[in-house]
This record gives C-alpha cells, structure tokens and sequence, in this order.
C-alpha cells in the first residue's frame, strides 16, 4: 500500500468513525453552542442560499464584530487603569512638595518616567517675586508678557492640543536641545487665570485636536488648588492675576 493510499484510507477511516459517533449520539449538538457557530453547512441551492445560511452568516459577522469591540474595550480600560495610576502617584509628589520647584521637578521627572514625554512645563502669571530662582520646569513671568507671547491659546476653559507656533513652543519649552513638536497646554486657573501646565513631545502628531486630555485636566485642577496657598507663602503680593482682565 503506497503512502498517499494509507493517507487516504486513514482520513477515510477517521470521517467514517466521526460518522458512526455523531449517529450514536444523535444529542451531541445539543450543549455545543459554540462549535456550532463555527461550523459551515452549505446548501445544495446553486447560487442561492437559504434564510438559514444567511441569517448564520449575519450571526457570525456580529460575533465577530462583538468579539473585536470587546477586546477594544478591554484594551482601553487597561490603558486607563494605567493612567489613572501614574496620576495618582504624580499627584501624590505634587501634594507632597516643599516648594515650587520641588513640584516643578515631580511633575517633570513623572512626565518625562512614568507617561514617557519629552517635556512639561508650569508656568505662573504673576508680578511677584520669588525668594528663590525657579528651576527647571517651573517659569515665573509677567501676565501681559505671557498673554503677548501666547495670546489667544489663554482664552479657553479647556486644554489646548496641536502643534503650535515656533515662538509660542520656545515660550513654552525654553532652552531645549531637541525642539518640540506638539504640545499639549491646560490653563490653571481658580476663579481666575494663574498660569499653564504644558507638556511636549517630539512627535508631530502626538497631540492633536482630537485626543483626550481626561488626565491633563486631572492634574492641572489638582494644581490649581495646590499653588495659591503656596504662592501667598513665598511671595509678598496677590499671586493670582486676572490676565484677561489686565490686556484689555
């Protein structure tokens, strides 16, 4: 018996044997949902196909669909677990800060670790002066001045998200070796505007108008009530300017 005949019987054999055990338990199908849905039975109709083959087909494609969206789902509840944690822990070293540079260092080493971009910045409108120089991340400038160099991107509750102009990211990001390309810009703001909270990549199309900013907001609400009582503390006048209110 050559090869390709043993194959042959073999394969017969075994059909034959699936055969002879379905007609022993003709109930087999009964708790088999799923090997069902997976199963093709074709109709002797030439062309046509039966109501029932389509309405299976019809199944099959939703199931499918389903299945996808789930993993979707799964996959973006995931995501956001894991954001929500690298928040968290940012949150928490921003409570914990001592001074202003001391939160403007947690939220650039987090931003830069923990979310993987290649810069932050927060920004503060305000005449005061500081006992001490600010460092890294943390900017301290007149408002007209901040309100000249990035004009309307003030005027809105919520962040802001796309490239910019060159001058507004060399205002936003100073004394960068590699530039930025888009930004991501969040308004602190209390009952009136305080200053911004940027963070940069080097992707052009990394941020762009259509993302979410859920975690931006998060942080820079967060912010927002932390840096008044911090700067009445380290400065002699009112911290908080109303930029708006001050360019007309």
């Amino acid at each position: 018996m050559t090869e390709p005949t043993a194959h042959q019987k073999a394969e017969a054999l075994t059909q034959e044997q699936v055969a002879d055990y379905l007609r022993s338990n003709p109930d087999f199908f009964i708790e088999q949902d799923e090997l069902l849905r997976s199963l093709t039975l074709p109709h002797d109709s030439g062309r046509a196909i039966s109501l029932v083959e389509r309405q299976v087909h019809l199944f099959r494609e939703q199931r499918d669909t389903l299945r996808h969206e789930l993993v979707e789902l799964v996959s973006i509840a995931r995501h956001n677990d894991r954001l929500f944690e690298k928040s968290k822990r940012l949150l928490m070293l921003i409570i914990e800060a001592r001074s202003l540079n001391d939160m403007a260092a947690a939220i650039d080493d987090s931003i830069r670790g923990d979310f993987g971009l290649d810069a932050s910045s927060v920004i503060l409108f305000t005449n005061a002066t500081l006992p001490t120089s600010p460092e890294g991340a943390l900017q301290v400038v007149a408002p007209d001045v901040a309100h000249k160099r990035l004009g309307n991107l003030l005027d809105g509750q919520r962040a802001v998200c796309g490239q910019f102009r060159d001058s507004e990211r060399a205002f936003l990001f100073p004394d960068r070796d590699e530039p930025i390309a888009s930004v991501a810009l969040v308004p602190l703001r209390t009952d009136k505007l305080m200053g911004v909270f940027a963070v940069g990549s080097r992707q052009s199309g990394y941020f762009d108008e259509s993302m979410g900013s859920l975690f931006l907001t998060y942080i820079s609400d967060t912010l927002s009530r932390l840096l008044p009582p911090i700067l009445q503390r380290h400065t002699s006048i009112e911290p908080v300017t109303d930029i708006v209110a001050e360019s007309r």
